[in-house]
């Protein structure tokens, strides 16, 4: 008897794990995994241990997007929730990262574009397939896809449906690494250290920066965060003593 399709979180060592699990229908979300990711996601950032987080697929396929049954329903909610829980995953405040094997396609690709970086196996497949079944593609899906690869690889995407692999999907700037799929894990988790052993502060105001032009009010607030944290002095200290940093910048809730 398959599992229920579901959602696992798993934390250790600052880092946490959020795993699509629907193995019967190769990772595909539900409308239930759609609504539960964003209050997975609160918790998480109000979660001060956690650090990093790493979404990535049960088994050998990160997610073949949403439950089409779910669509062909009626219930024009559901078609919402994608974007929804897209959405809740670009603005979490610490630092994301996909790690993909197998198909990452329509809903899936979604939430891995949406992570702040992706880390692949060779076996990665990615399709962008609305234009299949006639549905427009969300506004914001859109340009977060075209501020990744560009404009002319985000309408090849769209208008085709075609899936690419992983070669090309680093060639077009949709991936970061590709790993040979036994060293996926490895390299994930590695990484994934990296970022918990480095300034939150950074990485926050960062964050934030990125995502688009910030107010006078902002850059003011993370320069006063940068004076107040200590974290900067710290930092200088760590690299005259030769020894790692221990930063103390925790963010507020």
């Amino acid at each position: 008897m398959e599992p229920d399709p579901c959602l696992r979180l798993d934390t250790a060592d600052g880092i946490a794990t959020v795993t699509i699990s629907n193995p019967a229908k190769r990772n595909a979300m539900t409308g239930a995994m759609w609504r539960e990711l964003p209050s997975l996601l609160r918790r998480c950032a109000a979660d001060t241990d956690v650090r990093a987080l790493v979404l990535t697929g049960d088994g050998n396929t990160f997610c073949a997007g949403a439950d089409i049954g779910a669509l062909t329903e009626g219930d024009e909610a559901s078609k919402g929730l994608a974007v929804t829980a897209e959405e809740a995953l670009a603005a979490f405040p610490k630092p994301t990262l996909a790690a993909v094997r197998g198909y990452c396609v329509g809903g899936g690709c979604q939430l891995a574009a949406a992570c702040d970086l992706r880390f692949v196996a060779e076996d990665a497949f990615f399709g962008v397939t609305p234009a299949k079944l006639g549905i427009v593609y969300p506004a914001s899906s859109t340009q977060r896809l075209v501020s990744l690869v560009g404009p002319s690889a985000a309408k090849y995407l769209l208008f085709s449906a075609e899936l690419i692999d992983a070669g090309r999907a680093l060639r077009t700037g949709l991936v970061d690494e590709v790993l040979p799929g036994g060293d996926l894990d490895k390299r994930v988790t590695e990484f994934a250290r990296v970022l918990v052993s480095r300034s939150r502060l950074t990485q926050a105001a960062a964050k934030e920066f990125a995502a688009g032009p910030a107010d006078a009010d902002r850059i003011a607030h993370w320069a006063r965060q940068s004076r107040e944290s200590g974290d900067a002095a710290e930092g200088v200290a760590a690299f005259l003593e030769r020894r790692e940093p221990r930063f103390g910048w925790v963010p507020k809730p």
